[in-house]
């Protein structure tokens, strides 16, 4: 069974930083892409970042404009875990964020298993 679970969400304030972790089980880790995406009130989800989601390098990282220079996706294959370090977090940054498993790797790829979510929420 697919799992993946998220967490080290929280509130801090505008320039602070927090660390998110997705811990994922039941597939090869290495094999599929893999991504965070969160949605704030009122608004659609969104892609943050993904590993492997990119044709060509396997491996290779993709980051949101919006968070380009902020935020560090990375994994460790041997725990299976996700992380997401979030440094200069701004209050448009504030949004639940999901971790979720590709159906392959590769810019085609679609998500099929979600977590839970976990809330970060940024005071200005």
């Amino acid at each position: 069974e697919v799992q993946l679970v998220e967490s080290g969400g929280g509130l801090v304030q505008a320039g602070g930083s927090l660390s998110l972790s997705c811990v994922a089980s039941g597939f090869t880790f290495d094999d599929y892409a893999i991504g965070w995406f969160r949605q704030a009130p009122g608004k659609e989800r969104e892609g943050v970042s993904c590993i492997g989601c990119k044709d060509g390098i396997k491996g290779s990282t993709y980051y949101a404009d919006s968070v380009k220079g902020r935020f560090t996706m990375s994994r460790d294959n041997a725990k299976n875990t996700l992380y997401l370090q979030m440094n200069n977090l701004k209050p448009e940054d504030t949004a639940l964020y999901y971790c979720a498993k590709g159906t392959g790797r590769g810019t085609s790829t679609e998500y099929d298993y979600w977590g839970q979510g976990t809330q970060v929420t940024v005071s200005s």
